[in-house]
């Protein structure tokens, strides 16, 4: 019998050592899509000016969706990023531990932290990997799937849009559009559009 109740292949030490290093390649991951996100958000914003020009309200409120849809991505994968460097954290409590008992110890933390992670799309076969090795090591527990996280997202989605939409477009084309409507289905400022042949849409 090992440390943990079953035979180990590797020392305590060097499997907190591997899962550290696996932690931190995955934060570069999420780095990457979160820049890659954020451009695309930079694309969003120029298409949104474009069409505020030409007074199509109606595109810049699906574009506006897209982009309250990206920022919550980003703000999931920022949740993400905290909850790594929790377990990050708590590898070097392993460690400390491990020079003292012997032995590493079953932590609630990382048990959080790791549910969280599992349902992260962009390191979720990563994070189910690493959870079985921290399972078989005794870090924490056998976990259950959550199918329940994303649920929200398209009931809340058009309630949030009707909040955020014209703050967004009012942000973005510095008040050209979203100045006065409490709601998308508002009728268009009447400054708009500009057109040079005098019609409005």
């Amino acid at each position: 019998m090992g440390l943990f109740g079953k035979s180990s292949e590797k020392p305590p030490k060097d499997l907190v050592t591997e899962w550290s290093q696996k932690i931190r390649k995955e934060m570069r991951v999420i780095d990457r899509q979160i820049r890659d996100i954020q451009r695309e958000e930079e694309k969003v914003k120029r298409s949104i000016k474009d069409a505020a020009k030409r007074g199509q309200r109606d595109v810049c409120v699906i574009l506006a969706k897209e982009m309250i849809q990206s920022k919550r991505a980003v703000t999931k994968l920022y949740a993400s990023k905290a909850h790594m460097n929790s377990v990050l954290l708590s590898m070097k409590n392993q460690l400390a531990l491990l020079r003292v008992a012997g032995a590493l110890q079953k932590s609630t933390e990382v048990m959080k932290a790791m549910q969280n992670l599992v349902k992260i799309p962009e390191i979720q076969g990563a994070m189910r990997e690493l959870s079985k090795e921290m399972m078989k090591a005794g870090i924490i527990e056998e976990m259950l799937e959550d199918t329940f996280e994303s649920m929200e997202d398209g009931e809340d989605m058009e309630e949030a849009a009707e909040e955020e939409v014209d703050k967004i477009l009012f942000d973005i084309t510095a008040g050209a559009l979203g100045k006065a409507p409490s709601k998308v289905t508002d009728a268009l400022p009447e400054i708009l559009p500009l057109c040079c042949c005098g019609f409005r849409r």
